[in-house]
């Protein structure tokens, strides 16, 4: 009987060879016959992990609006969003990612591409919808720069950012926050700018982004809107502190700053815990002795509320709303112990 040599050094019959090829024809006919998607060994669909879900899932339909390989996702340039015939597949098991702090629970809808995700400086092509209406956020495809601009002053879009931060380019995602108060919005980062980790920024470099969130801060603040103004302070803050100590001045007046925001958004005990990261750069800082009176005053330690104005009244005599505030204080403190007076009688009377 003839024989040929395979490649592996191994000689086979012309008999074997025909066996095989009829084996063969046989497990092609059982592909032909079963149902698409399903192969020799794969587990069931939801006991699949995330990590392999791509490779077995079905062809589907595209989502709406999101019908192409993002340009990003082949490292060109910002590009605009055109249909082609590659389409990205959603997950037959959407996966849901809890951001660490609570603030958003993300829904995977389509995995993205890649392992880098947007930084500071990042310019992201994103669609965005659903978002509940006057939030401050464009619907639609829109161009969003991480780490600036006025997209990030409301709730909304502080969420949207922390979200952008986690997401590969190519990944739809649907936005949850906790409580399910809001209907999820639809969130498709297409593509991204290389941007900045803090980390990589030079000194100079944080000292410019946290003066350009002072700044605005400070703008939202006078506008009426202490809470988007904290959290600029609050960001402004978060770059400064990378910095070798003693730090910018800068701190002191952003704690300061922050304070402001925090008694006015009924926060007394995070005001005070602010005033105290200024007084100790700087012991006589009447805007913070104040403001830490007032914060002590309002969740109920008189004494020291007295005594923080009254350094007030020392560094500046005239302070007007300083004395204001102490009398009111020292007001409460008489009457707080004359009930205390009252109580002590009727226990030993």
């Amino acid at each position: 009987m003839e024989r040929m040599k395979l490649s592996s050094g191994i000689l086979v019959g012309e008999k074997d060879i025909m066996q095989q090829q009829e084996v063969q024809q046989g497990f092609d006919h059982l592909r032909e016959d079963r149902p698409m998607g399903l192969n020799s060994g794969a587990l069931p669909a939801e006991t699949r992990s995330a990590a392999d879900s791509d490779s077995q899932i079905p062809q589907t339909e595209a989502p709406q609006g999101f019908d192409r390989v993002p340009a990003g996702m082949r490292g060109d340039p910002l590009e605009p969003y055109q249909s082609t015939n590659q389409i990205a597949e959603p997950l037959q098991s959407p996966i849901l990612w809890h951001c660490p702090d609570g603030s958003f629970v993300k829904r995977i809808m389509v995995q993205g591409q890649g392992l880098d995700k947007p930084k500071g400086g990042s310019q992201c092509h994103v669609l965005v919808s659903g978002l509940p209406p006057g939030v401050g956020l464009p619907e639609g495809w829109t161009e969003l720069t991480m780490g600036s601009g006025p997209w990030r002053d409301s709730p909304w879009g502080e969420v949207l950012e922390k979200c952008l931060e986690t997401m590969c380019s190519g990944e739809q995602a649907e936005l949850l926050l906790p409580g399910g108060a809001e209907p999820p919005a639809l969130i498709t980062l297409a593509s991204f700018t290389l941007g900045k980790d803090s980390w990589e920024l030079s000194v100079r470099e944080k000292e410019e982004l946290a003066s350009e969130e002072r700044a605005r801060g400070t703008e939202l603040f006078r506008a009426g809107n202490p809470e988007a103004a904290a959290r600029c302070y609050g960001r402004a803050l978060r770059l400064l502190l990378t910095l070798p100590p003693p730090g910018p001045p800068d701190r002191t007046i952003l704690h300061a700053n922050l304070a402001a925001c925090q008694l006015q958004l009924g926060q007394p005990t995070l005001a005070a815990q602010s005033c105290d990261r200024v007084l100790e750069r700087d012991p006589r800082h009447v805007k913070a002795l104040y403001r830490r009176g007032v914060a002590r005053a309002a969740f109920g330690e008189l004494d020291g509320a007295a005594a923080d104005l009254r350094r007030v009244l020392e560094v500046e005599p005239g302070n007007r709303a300083a004395r204001e505030e102490l009398g009111r204080v020292v007001i409460r403190g008489r009457q707080q112990d004359a009930g205390l007076a009252r109580g002590l009688r009727k226990m030993f009377g």
